[in-house]
């Protein structure tokens, strides 16, 4: 593989990581009301799911939702339900009190963060789609087994910047005093942002 085309790999991965999706919401969610250091967690789960969605991408998992759509509509259903999932609770307990000690927020465990960040980017089975694009758009036949290791660290490493990247900006003490005031109005505009990207995977 060539330096121009591993560039082209990262600026495509780049493009595909910072894109707006359910992770990039759960990410600032997280940093909201549970600090940086549960944001951390999080995005390391998400870029878990990343990694996985990679590895199918890579041994040609679009292949088989090519020839069994089937297989991809009940990933979608599956995936939207968990999305639908998600946005239920976040509405629901919308006007619950924002719970803290010395205004330092109450994290969930770091397994707990981890568990929800992989689930939040398996429950979009397009990822598999998306990078397929981008390895049969750069990656040709006979690339060799460590490159293909680069690759799928390049993926692990963005996802995971960039996601503790939105956590640790949403999780500043100005921008959670805000969102402390506004809570329920930040929280259900949250889970309708979710339910939304639910119906979108179903409906594309």
């Amino acid at each position: 593989m060539t330096l121009a085309g591993f560039s082209v790999f990262v600026g495509l991965v780049l493009f595909a990581v910072i894109s707006p999706g359910p992770a990039v919401l759960m990410s600032a969610r997280t940093g909201l009301g549970e600090g940086f250091r549960t944001g951390v967690m999080l995005a390391l789960g998400i870029a878990c799911g990343a990694v996985i969605w990679a590895l199918a991408a890579m041994f040609g998992l679009h292949l088989i939702f090519d020839a069994v759509p089937s297989l991809l509509w009940a990933l979608k259903i599956g995936g939207a339900a968990y999305l639908m999932w998600m946005a239920w609770h976040l509405w629901r307990d919308a006007k619950a009190p924002f719970i803290a000690e010395d205004t330092r927020p109450v994290p969930r465990s770091s397994l707990g963060a981890f568990r929800l960040g992989l689930w939040t980017n398996l429950s979009n089975p397009k990822a598999v789609v998306m990078y397929s694009s981008i390895f049969l758009g750069t990656i040709g036949p006979g690339t060799p087994v460590w490159v293909l290791a680069c690759l799928i660290a390049v993926i692990l490493v963005a996802e995971t910047a960039w996601n503790s990247l939105v956590a640790r900006i949403f999780s500043m003490d100005r921008t959670r005093a805000a969102y402390i005031s506004l809570k329920t109005v930040i929280d259900r505009c949250f889970g309708a942002a979710l339910a939304l990207l639910g119906v979108k995977i179903v409906a594309t």
